[in-house]
């Protein structure tokens, strides 16, 4: 392409001048450099009926490709170059040309983390639009020239191009579109898109649509050359392969709200009338219908290249088998088809849209067969088990949030613990889902895992198991949300042990021993772990108490709000509270809370302390100061004349 401030050429000249030269008038790379020089989008028309000699497109066809991609308009002559040119050699710079455009793809990302000012979506729209472009004309090429190599092991490409393209790959609309397409003409497999939630999204196809009686056949290929007897299971298991790592890239680069998406359908009766819901939004919405249609498309593909169950094999993987977290490698022996991983992600992403699509769409999938405890747990425990879980849900949301759905269904449909399992441990998966719960991007992902581990904590059939649980919660844990969500369950609990002993039929065991959260036992238990000592906080400097009430307000509030659930009559929670209870809360927690909050409001009329300084805690710490006044001033509460301010 003629460099930039290059005087413009005329294009009858430019046109003229590549028909002159044509060989034999000049030689090969002497006619390159002159196409080179003239090359324009007014002159592509012409160049690709020149292009129409195969045996000059097998000379010089190769070594246009790059070139022709950056241009505007040259769909044409990229394709007659896919059917005439030397296949093996433009598979090699379609190869090429791909990793180039994987490099431009990094040094954007590169290029936007560095720069101070976000560049805006509506100037990011066109070069995305382009190299998508790019993308889709390149994948066009390899899907005709796949089919003109004639050669014994057409594995052997088939792996190249596969590893090129994940590494181009980016999860948009488009882009996974022509890799569907792609896979479709490789395996020879046709799937039509099912009606129900059909897909906008429509990339060419020149493999399907266009006119494959125009293909050269291949210059190197000997006639009577036949494909090895393994090559083709070798091949559909490259492909199914590559299929479950595209799906895993889709949906962590997508959010498909599967979860949430779960929690609506399963709970209906909690949707707050007139408030936007993500079922509603996935119907309305033209481009997450759009994702449900993908990644339909994607799952269906996988099926038809094999992976139609939740097998035992499938289940192995999940379990015992070696995370495989990157794409094989084509430098690898890929000579046998079981050394071929599929994707650990991928396959959780696929079993997470089999139980949600039978859920939600009613569809025909298979469901897996295994328990929350121990199978998915041990999952659980794969993707989150070491030193960085928080790296581990950051590095693949879309996969986490799918484990979630997963915990979801298999609670849903009571599918709780393994009948004969005797080491249940209800404490470690909480622990994990809580993990999910702290760390998650997406807010409705956090809720949802938060959901999961408040149903798995009261499906424990043990009393005391839940009480050690949230004791060891409210004890030992660093994060202010999780022990939130730990007083949250607390109440949860309480009231359904006086709800079980509401309706008991008198006699039976119920009656009998209404467990430890119909009494005392469980607050004497966690009194002090709910409401500890805060008599410490008067001591500490200004700055110090500002930093504890931001870290800790979650915590704070839903003590506060605790509180007034307990005390909010003088007789309604009499029989689940300890002796005395109010009057410990109040010396060891409620009065210094007080005293430092009096505090910090005066430090804040006199201006050394600001809204700034307490960040996004403001609002909570106003929301404490108003729950505490009412505490208060509850029934069952009462607080000193020094506290009665708050």
């Amino acid at each position: 392409m003629a460099a930039a401030g290059a005087p413009q050429v005329d294009p009858a000249d430019a046109i003229a001048a590549i028909r002159d030269a044509r060989p034999p008038a000049t030689d090969r790379f002497t006619y390159l450099t002159i196409i080179e020089t003239n090359l324009s989008p007014a002159v592509l028309p012409a160049l690709n009926e020149i292009l129409q000699d195969a045996e000059l497109t097998q000379e010089i066809g190769w070594d246009l490709v790059y070139n022709l991609v950056n241009l505007p308009g040259s769909e044409a002559c990229l394709e007659t170059i896919a059917r005439l040119g030397n296949p093996r050699e433009v598979i090699l710079k379609v190869l090429e040309t791909l990793e180039l455009l994987s490099g431009d793809h990094k040094n954007d990302d590169r290029d936007e983390e560095d720069d101070n000012e976000k560049v805006s979506e509506e100037e990011k729209a066109p070069e995305a639009a382009l190299s998508s472009q790019k993308f889709i004309t390149l994948l066009g090429m390899l899907a005709i020239l796949h089919k003109r190599i004639k050669t014994k092991y057409p594995s052997r490409f088939l792996a190249q191009t596969l590893q090129t393209v994940y590494n181009t790959y980016r999860p948009n609309q488009e882009m996974t579109a022509s890799v569907i397409n792609l896979m479709h003409s490789l395996s020879g497999k046709q799937r039509p898109v099912l009606p129900s939630r059909k897909s906008s999204v429509n990339v060419a196809y020149p493999d399907k649509d266009g006119d494959a009686s125009k293909n050269a056949p291949d210059p190197e290929g000997e006639k009577d050359e036949r494909e090895d007897p393994g090559e083709r299971i070798l091949q559909q298991k490259l492909l199914l392969s590559f299929a479950t790592w595209i799906l895993e890239a889709y949906v962590n680069g997508n959010d498909m709200a599967w979860a949430a998406r779960l929690l609506e359908f399963y709970n209906p009766d909690k949707i707050v009338p007139g408030r936007p819901t993500m079922m509603a939004s996935f119907r309305e919405d033209q481009d997450l219908l759009a994702r449900d249609a993908m990644v339909g498309q994607l799952v269906a593909l996988i099926s038809d290249l094999g992976l139609m169950s939740y097998s035992k094999t499938l289940l192995n993987q999940l379990l015992k088998g070696p995370i495989h977290d990157s794409p094989p490698d084509a430098s690898d022996d890929l000579s046998n088809p079981n050394d071929i991983g599929l994707s650990t992600g991928g396959c959780v992403c696929l079993v997470a849209y089999w139980v949600f699509s039978s859920t939600v769409f009613d569809a025909r999938h298979p469901t897996p067969d295994i328990h929350i405890l121990p199978e998915h747990h041990a999952i659980l425990d794969r993707f989150l088990g070491d030193e960085d879980p928080e790296r581990q849900i950051l590095k693949s949301v879309g996969t986490i949030e799918a484990l979630v759905a997963i915990g979801l269904w298999l609670q849903s449909n009571g599918r709780l613990a393994a009948d004969e399992d005797p080491s249940s441990d209800y404490m470690k998966y909480l622990l994990s889902t809580t993990l999910i719960a702290l760390y998650h991007p997406h807010i409705h992902v956090r809720n949802a895992a938060s959901t999961l581990a408040g149903l798995i904590l009261h499906a424990d059939p043990s009393d005391e198991d839940r009480l050690l649980i949230l004791y060891d919660l409210l004890e030992n844990c660093m994060y202010a949300s999780l022990k939130a969500l730990a007083i949250r369950w607390l109440r949860e609990e309480i009231t359904i042990a006086a709800t079980a002993s509401a309706t008991a039929t008198p006699g039976t065991d119920t009656a009998s021993t209404p467990g430890v959260f119909a009494g005392p036992h469980a607050l004497e238990t966690v009194e002090y772990v709910v409401f500890p000592n805060l008599n410490s906080l008067k001591e500490l400097e200004t700055s110090e108490v500002v930093d504890h009430l931001v870290q800790n307000s979650p915590f704070l509030l839903q003590a506060v709000n605790f509180g007034l659930f307990l005390w909010k009559s003088a007789d309604e929670w009499k029989h689940v509270l300890p002796a005395n209870s109010e009057a410990t809360v109040k010396e060891r927690w409620f009065e210094p809370l007080a005293e430092v909050i009096e505090k910090l409001d005066a430090d804040k009329k006199a201006g050394k302390v600001t809204d700034d300084d307490l960040g996004p805690a403001a609002f909570d710490l106003d929301v404490l100061k108003e729950r505490m006044a009412r505490l208060a001033a509850t029934e069952g509460f009462k607080v000193t004349e020094e506290a009665e301010h708050v």
